[in-house]
């Protein structure tokens, strides 16, 4: 009865029977309506709450949520001519632009430190190798959206801007190639999770909200992987938007 509750007032959300902003029926009217418990109809509460639709406000009720602007993250933010000349843009800079918001991004930089095995692997790292470690937290318009680790191996970082908070125009991909590293292509990988508590703090998110996790690997012409970056994306602001050759 719970899911039937819940999938009722999902589709009455979709269709705009219930606007965002609006007050969703009290507990009574739903036990009313669909004659059921108080603790089924909190079970249906959760469960849209969880998933984004609904948030409590206090001493007033439950109210649809209000749906924020969603980005879309397509393969195109990466070309080249983004990041070229004094005035280039890093990706996220392009993504938040393209729907004219202001983008920001807060960075601590790290290292050189031991990466993670999973980023050690997928850098092709020897037991030992060090990376420098570039912590983003990312804003649109003063929400954050975005968190992003980036790892670059020690020893195309030491020295450079990369290991500088503001890396300058560009962003790291644009100092990487001018340090001789000319990128070939990125391998992205995919999955999607509820948010970690030290995430949904982070997101200013509700507990059990999902996140998308996107990993990307960085590639020179050489065959190299230059940078490893994981992102944590809030799942009701991202698009993931690709186009390739059916070929």
């Amino acid at each position: 009865m719970y899911r039937q509750i819940a999938d009722e007032l999902r589709a009455a959300i979709r269709d705009g029977e219930l606007a965002e902003g609006d007050m969703v029926p009290s507990e009574s009217a739903l036990m009313a309506q669909h004659e059921t418990s108080q603790g089924t109809v909190r079970k249906a509460m959760a469960l849209l709450k969880a998933e984004g639709w609904v948030v409590p406000e206090s001493g007033r009720g439950v109210f649809v949520r209000r749906r924020p602007v969603v980005f879309r993250k397509g393969n195109d933010r990466f070309a080249r001519a983004n990041r070229l000349g004094d005035n280039g843009r890093a990706a996220f800079d392009v993504e938040v632009g393209s729907h004219g918001l202001a983008s920001r991004t807060e960075t601590v930089v790290e290292g050189p430190t031991a990466p993670p095995d999973e980023a050690a692997a997928l850098l092709g790292l020897d037991d030992g190798d060090q990376v420098a470690v570039r912590r983003r937290r990312m804003f649109a318009d003063g929400d954050i959206v975005q968190l992003a680790d980036s790892y670059i191996p020690w020893d195309i970082a030491e020295g450079t801007q990369i290991v500088e908070t503001d890396s300058g125009p560009g962003g790291i991909y644009a100092r990487i190639e001018e340090l001789g590293h000319e990128l070939a292509e990125f391998d992205e990988q995919i999955r999607a999770r509820p948010a970690l508590p030290e995430e949904v703090e982070a997101l200013g998110i509700e507990s059990g909200m999902p996140v998308i996790l996107l990993t990307r690997v960085a590639y020179d012409k050489e065959g190299r992987a230059v940078e490893v970056c994981d992102c944590v994306m809030t799942a009701d602001r991202w698009c993931l938007d690709y186009r390739f050759p059916a070929t």
